[in-house]
């Protein structure tokens, strides 16, 4: 048989559609706040949904455009991530000390907490996330960006990219190198295959791991598998083993916890 055409991020969200929309996607925790946020792929979709067409919409966002994300994991990441790419854009994916290259993006997206020194860099297009649990926005913010929360609700439940999403276009910037929208899918394949993520597997992440390990591991990999995610922000060691009890977790990444298959690691 001939091998398949590559297929883009956005294929794997419509794949999960498909399988089950009503059951839970993503799960998000954070210890600190103590909020939980469950996401169908309807809602997810929903929200991604949104996220391309403001991006579309408000700052013409499709193939060639490069989308700066400096955001935590969380579940609104995800809705940013898939959404940069179902414009058939790129993720330009930086780490805290590297700032100033955001001046390659053409949009940045940045946790409210990131926007101090971004702002004095006179950035043409930038957006903040209050990554409020209830989707408000920025409480009292008073600076330059655009709030993402207040802008996004306003967008339609449904996408349709203006121009066609190439599988060959640049799907993810690094410093190192570049990934290709087919090519993160091909990684993440590669990647759920060594790691021993199956269909059905409900995966508790690490925060930690998940920032080290890019959207590739964290996000892509285990949505590639057919598989669902928990993820743990500011995680308590202590409350760990009784979450993936209720949350019925078959799998970590990036953890070790007695009785749970730990991923990448033999049995």
């Amino acid at each position: 048989m001939p091998p398949s055409a590559p297929r883009p991020p956005a294929a794997l969200l419509t794949a999960a559609l498909r399988r089950d929309a009503a059951a839970p996607l993503v799960t998000y925790y954070d210890d600190v706040s103590g909020e939980r946020v469950e996401l169908s792929a309807t809602t997810l979709a929903n929200w991604v949904a949104k996220t391309a067409n403001l991006l579309q919409e408000e700052f013409d966002v499709g193939p060639g455009s490069v989308v700066a994300v400096a955001l935590p994991v969380h579940w609104q990441t995800a809705a940013v991530l898939l959404g940069t790419w179902s414009c058939g854009a790129a993720v330009l994916d930086t780490a805290g000390e590297d700032d100033d290259r955001f001046t390659e993006a053409d949009v940045v997206l940045a946790a409210a907490d990131r926007l101090p020194p971004l702002e004095e860099q006179g950035l043409p297009e930038l957006m903040g996330l209050s990554l409020h649990p209830m989707g408000l926005g920025m409480a009292g913010y008073v600076g330059p960006a655009r709030d993402f929360a207040l802008e996004v609700r306003g967008h339609g439940d449904v996408f349709t990219p203006w121009q066609p999403v190439d599988p060959g276009g640049p799907g993810l910037v690094l410093a190192a190198g570049e990934l290709t929208l087919g090519g993160l899918v091909e990684a993440a394949t590669e990647l759920a295959g060594r790691l021993g993520i199956g269909a059905g597997d409900r995966v508790l992440v690490d925060e930690r791991t998940a920032l080290e390990a890019g959207p590739v591991a964290w996000l892509l990999a285990p949505l590639v598998a057919g598989a669902s995610l928990v993820l743990c922000r500011s995680a308590d060691p202590s409350g760990l083993a009784h979450r993936a009890a209720v949350e019925r977790v078959t799998a970590t990444l990036g953890l070790t916890l007695d009785g749970v298959r730990e991923l990448g690691r033999p049995a």
